[in-house]
C-alpha cells in the first residue's frame, strides 16, 4: 500500500457551488457564499460573529491587531505549536512568554500560566492541540483577574468543544483554519471569532485594507476611506463556495474521523497496557474533532527508527513540531522561557500517523500492524 498522511476531504459537491459562484460573477471576497459560511458556523457554534479570512495566520494577526499588541507586549503561550502562533504578534513587537505543556494532552500547562504574567503581559493564547480543548475555565479566571486578553488559537478545534461552549468562542477572540490539512477545508483558508462586541466594527475595517468600505455598502456612509490600519484579510469568495460545502458536512465528516480514530485506539490499546506507547489523552470535559491521531514512543531513537520503516511500508507517517523556542528562529530571540522539559521531551517522541476523512478499514488495518510489528520488535 501507499498511503498518504493526509488527503483534503472533497465530497463532491464543492464544484456545484464554485460553479454558482462564478455564476453570480462574484469572485473576491465577501460575497454570498461567504456570508453562507459565516452564518453557519455563527448558528452552529453559537457565535456572536465570524469573520472568514485568507488563513488563520491572517486572523491571529488581524486577532493582534484588534488587542493593540505593540512592542514589548507579552503574550504567554506554548512553544509546542505552529510559527504563525508566535509569528502573529511578533510582527507586530510582540514577545512571547513560552510555557511548558501537560503531558496528558500536549496543550498549555495552565498550571504554569500565572507565574510567567509580568507587567509587560498583555494576552494568553491557548492552542487547542490536536483538537482537544485547553482547561478554559482556569484559563479564563486567569485572565479576568489579571485583565489579558485571551486569543484562542483552535486552527485544529473546529467542531470541538470544551464542556458546553466550541472552541474559538471562550476567549476574547478565536481563530479557525481550513487549510488542506485541516478537517474541513478549501485549501487555504480562515476565520476570525470575535466573541465580544467592541472588536466587531474594527474587525470590519481593519479586515477591508483599514477602509469603512462595508459601511459604505450598507449606506451607513456616502463614500468610503481609509480610516485605520489594515490589510487584505478577506478570503476569495471561490474558496467561501467550495468551504460552503463542507461547513454543510461538519458532522459526517466528523463522524467518519471518530470512526478512524477509535478504530486506531483500539488496535494500540494492548501497546499502551504494555507500556510501549502513549496514546492521546481527551479530558471528560472535552469533545474533541479527532483531528488527529498520534503515538508517543519511549524514546527518539525509537521514534526514528518506527517513522523510517513505516516509511519504507508506504505508509506516510510524520512527526510534529520543532518546539519554537528550540527553532532556529526562536535561538535568535531574548530568552523569554524558563526550561520546558516536557515540551522538549515529547515533541521527540511523537509520531502522527495518517489521518483523513475516507481512511478505509484495511488501510488502518495495514497501518496498525506494522506500527504494532515495528514497536514491538524495537523492545
Amino acid at each position: 500500500m501507499n498511503i498518504p498522511f493526509n488527503k483534503p476531504p472533497v465530497l463532491g459537491i464543492e464544484i456545484e457551488h464554485m460553479k454558482k459562484v462564478i455564476q453570480n460573477e462574484k469572485l473576491s471576497g465577501d460575497g454570498p457564499f461567504t456570508d453562507k459560511c459565516q452564518k453557519i458556523m455563527e448558528e452552529k457554534f453559537s457565535a456572536k460573529k465570524i469573520l472568514l479570512t485568507p488563513s488563520c495566520t491572517h486572523a491571529l494577526e488581524l486577532g493582534s491587531l484588534l488587542m493593540d499588541i505593540t512592542k514589548g507586549d507579552e503574550v504567554i503561550c506554548p512553544s509546542y505549536t505552529f510559527v504563525s502562533s508566535a509569528n502573529s504578534f511578533i510582527l507586530y513587537g510582540g514577545v512571547p512568554k513560552f510555557v511548558d505543556i501537560r503531558d496528558d494532552t500536549l496543550n498549555i500547562d495552565e498550571k504554569l500560566i500565572e507565574e510567567n504574567i509580568t507587567d509587560r503581559t498583555k494576552a494568553i493564547m491557548p492552542v487547542h492541540y490536536a483538537g482537544t480543548g485547553c482547561d478554559m475555565d482556569k484559563i479564563m479566571k486567569i485572565a479576568k483577574d489579571h485583565g489579558l486578553y485571551v486569543i484562542e488559537d483552535a486552527a485544529q478545534g473546529v467542531n470541538s468543544r470544551y464542556k458546553n461552549d466550541y472552541l474559538g468562542t471562550i476567549g476574547d477572540i478565536g481563530t479557525y483554519s481550513f487549510h488542506e490539512t485541516k478537517n474541513y477545508t478549501c485549501g487555504e483558508g480562515g476565520a476570525i471569532v470575535l466573541n465580544d462586541e467592541i472588536f466587531f466594527e474594527r474587525a470590519e475595517i481593519i479586515r477591508e485594507k483599514g477602509t469603512n468600505r462595508k459601511n459604505f455598502f450598507e449606506g451607513k456612509v456616502d463614500k468610503y476611506t481609509w480610516v485605520d490600519i489594515g490589510s487584505s484579510y478577506l478570503l476569495s469568495e471561490l474558496s467561501a463556495g467550495f468551504l460552503y460545502a463542507q461547513l454543510q458536512n461538519l458532522e459526517p465528516i466528523q463522524s467518519n474521523r471518530k470512526k478512524t480514530f477509535d478504530s486506531y485506539y483500539e488496535n494500540f490499546r494492548g501497546l499502551q497496557e504494555m507500556g510501549l506507547i502513549q496514546l492521546p489523552s481527551i479530558p471528560k470535559d472535552c469533545e474533541s474533532n479527532y483531528h488527529m491521531f498520534y503515538l508517543i514512543l519511549n524514546s527518539e531513537k525509537e521514534r526514528n527508527a518506527t517513522l523510517k520503516e513505516l516509511n519504507e511500508n508506504g505508509i506516510h507517517a510524520v512527526f510534529h513540531y520543532i518546539p519554537l523556542h528550540s527553532s532556529p528562529m526562536g535561538l535568535k530571540m531574548d530568552d523569554k522561557c524558563g526550561d520546558l522539559p516536557i515540551t522538549d521531551d515529547l515533541s521527540k517522541r511523537l509520531i502522527r500517523l495518517p489521518m483523513f476523512y475516507g481512511l478505509t478499514e484495511e488501510e488502518i488495518d495495514y497501518i496498525s500492524m506494522h506500527t504494532k510489528r515495528v514497536i514491538t520488535g524495537l523492545n
